[in-house]
């Protein structure tokens, strides 16, 4: 897939820095020369990846843009600055900006910076949406959907899916779901457990055998 990553700087020498690097590495650059362009281009364009944002932009300045971005979007975003001030810095990450890199910089570690970050999103899409054999959970929009049919799922069957789910392969007591899912406060019987697991079966359809049962022991989510 197209990595694709804007760069919002009025100083055409400086875009044509960093996109040279981006490039090498492998990465699409669109550039704009001002805070509203790179709006404009940011808004027409969802294969966005990453966002490279001067502060000091004719039009919008990079903190605006930052803000804008932020009321749509979780995309990473990068600001760069001739400041170096603490308080300019502080104000970067309060708007939402990922990281601050003050001019002059490595290109180079402006590049390592670029992939920690595209990395660790990578892995955070990951857990966020988890893939079992047709089962998907978005743990963030708290959504299941087996082979893509959104399933409903009350508050506490939707804890039980995920706790089994966090502990894939392991056999699981009826006390330790209790435990974990109902808390430690909770007086009732184990065979709440059971009667949870049943339901849960049901709902997951022709993938009820990813609950399995451990006989005289509790339960184990397998794939």
């Amino acid at each position: 897939m197209e990595k694709k990553i804007l760069i919002a700087d009025d100083e055409q020498r400086m875009r044509r820095l960093v996109g040279d690097f981006l490039k090498k590495e492998g990465y699409s650059v669109l550039e704009a020369e001002n805070g509203k362009e790179a709006l404009k281009i940011f808004s027409g364009d969802i294969g966005i990846k990453l966002v490279i944002l001067d502060v000091m932009m004719p039009e919008y300045d990079g903190w605006i843009v930052c803000r804008e971005i932020r009321k749509t979007s979780k995309v990473p975003v990068i600001m760069l600055t001739a400041k170096g001030e603490e308080f300019d810095e502080l104000l970067g990450f309060e708007i939402g900006a990922d990281e601050y890199i003050t001019k002059p910089f490595s290109p180079k570690i402006l590049m390592a910076r670029v992939n920690a970050l595209l990395r660790r999103v990578n892995n955070d899409d990951k857990q966020k949406a988890k893939n079992y054999a047709g089962l998907e959970i978005d743990q963030d929009a708290r959504l299941v959907h087996i082979h893509g049919k959104q399933i409903d799922f009350s508050p506490t069957e939707y804890e039980l899916l995920i706790y089994l789910i966090e502990n894939v392969g392991k056999a699981l007591s009826r006390e330790q779901i209790l435990n974990a899912v109902w808390g430690f406060d909770y007086f009732g019987d184990l065979r709440t457990v059971d009667t949870h697991i049943n339901r849960l079966r049901i709902k997951l359809g022709a993938l009820n055998h990813l609950v399995q049962t451990v006989r005289g022991h509790g339960y184990r989510f397998e794939v």
